[in-house]
């Protein structure tokens, strides 16, 4: 039986947040090819928020204060890259992610600063505790992140005249 110490799960979490960041790039630089529906929109914040679910756990328990501190760096620090990098426009009678370049720097930056602050945090907190808090920080970047593509659809749908659910 394979026994897993703290140092091989911090290189299998490490492992895994590099292959989702890199899943992320991949399939945001194909987002640009198919037109933005607002179920497209809603659902990443939406499915995320399952992800709640692991504060059951005492394992995943967190002090007010750092939960709401992760919250809001990832609202006020980490989502402004992304919103200012994702803009959507009107082309071909549909919305369509406008491609830029800066989009996959702005994720690779992220990535990077989020290894350097994952790798600090988990040398004074547990594995999971630290798990929890990247959770927030992500999921506070996010639903920011997509209200600003959220109020960007509504505002072309209007501009456009096209058909309202898609």
């Amino acid at each position: 039986m394979v026994q897993f110490g703290a140092l091989h799960l911090q290189a299998l979490s490490g492992i895994g947040m590099l292959v989702m960041a890199l899943l992320a790039i991949f399939v945001r630089s194909r987002a640009g090819r198919r037109p933005v529906s607002l179920a497209a929109i809603i659902m990443p914040p939406l499915g995320m928020s399952t992800g709640f679910l692991m504060f059951v756990s005492p394992y995943f328990h967190l002090p007010v204060s750092w939960a709401l501190l992760a919250l809001g760096a990832g609202a006020l620090l980490f989502s402004y890259p992304l919103i200012s990098s994702s803009k959507l426009e009107h082309r071909e009678g549909a919305i369509y992610v406008r491609r830029s370049k800066a989009f996959m720097f702005v994720l690779l930056g992220l990535l990077c600063l989020r290894i350097a602050l994952h790798t600090y945090i988990e040398r004074h907190i547990s594995i999971p505790q630290t798990g929890a808090l990247f959770f927030l920080l992500a999921f506070g970047s996010i639903v920011p992140w997509r209200l600003s593509m959220l109020s960007q659809y509504r505002r072309l749908k209007e501009e456009t005249s096209l058909p309202r659910l898609q």
